[in-house]
């Protein structure tokens, strides 16, 4: 067997590794057939059968009914591939029922175990204007979720936040600038790249020394070079993970290296950030 040959073993074998791990620790969607308990308190929206909400919420259902097409545009468009399955997105209207579902605290949506999409009540009040990115970008979370499971360890942190928020055109890193991010990459506080993922624990922005945002903003400028720079070999990249594929096997297949070094100098090339204002408060 030649060395690529043998290389595509051996990933197969540590995406299978993980995949059995993942199945022990967080459980993969479609495996034992979906949880109906997720959905208890939830009817759906007789405007659009795929907007699930709470008793009293038909008008946030609506705002999200007329949001929803555009931005599954958006996700396929970006990740070049249809949803696997129709979409279903549920909104709470307290926090109770969110909290529920979401034991990370201070989040505004999420996709829980089983591929259930969620959005909090702060996306109604406190924060409308982040509706439709933060919609779309869980949007992105559920179809590479559909395909692959709901909990990929092999597939590192910073390429799904990264791929989210590409889709979301930054919806998901609002209160880090372009500046911030830049920042802290100079000052040894970003991303490494090249660090292998761990199979029964997914890397986040502690890991690296940065806050939620900026990791958020230095995944998402990552992932936007790519697909800006090489479309052609990120679109091939992309295909061959939503298939299946081992990460770091169908990046070298694409780009013939891998991720630390294909984006060790991207954060200082200033072209592609913004000298863009401060992120609010």
């Amino acid at each position: 067997m030649n060395s690529r040959g043998s290389g595509r073993s051996e990933g197969l074998m540590r995406c299978l590794g993980a995949l059995a791990m993942s199945l022990s620790v967080a459980g993969c969607a479609g495996v034992g057939g979906p949880d109906r308990s997720l959905e208890r308190g939830f009817q759906p929206y007789a405007g659009d059968a795929r907007v699930w909400h709470q008793p009293g919420a038909e008008a946030e259902a609506a705002r999200v009914a007329a949001l929803l097409d555009r931005a599954v545009e958006r996700v396929e468009a970006t990740h070049g591939l249809p949803f696997a399955r129709p979409v279903r997105v549920h909104l709470c209207r307290d926090e109770a029922c969110f909290d529920r579902l979401v034991r990370t605290p201070r989040l505004t949506a999420a996709v829980v175990p089983d591929n259930f999409l969620v959005l909090a009540p702060r996306l109604f009040d406190r924060e409308p204007e982040r509706l439709f990115p933060i919609l779309t970008h869980e949007l992105s979370h559920l179809h590479l979720g559909q395909r692959l499971g709901h909990y990929t360890p092999w597939i590192p942190t910073w390429f799904h936040e990264g791929l989210a928020t590409l889709a979301a055109d930054g919806g998901g890193a609002e209160y880090a600038s372009d500046r911030q991010a830049l920042g802290a990459w100079c000052a040894g506080r970003k991303i490494d790249f090249a660090l292998a993922p761990v199979p029964d624990r997914r890397q986040g922005h502690r890991d690296f020394g940065l806050n939620i945002h900026e990791y958020y903003r230095q995944s998402w400028r990552a992932v936007g070079h790519l697909a800006a720079t090489q479309p052609d070999r990120f679109r091939a990249f992309l295909r061959a993970l939503q298939a299946g594929g081992d990460f770091h096997i169908a990046f070298a297949d694409a780009y013939y290296t891998g991720p630390g070094t294909a984006l060790a100098g991207y954060c200082t090339e200033t072209v592609h950030y913004t000298a863009d204002a401060a992120p609010p408060d």
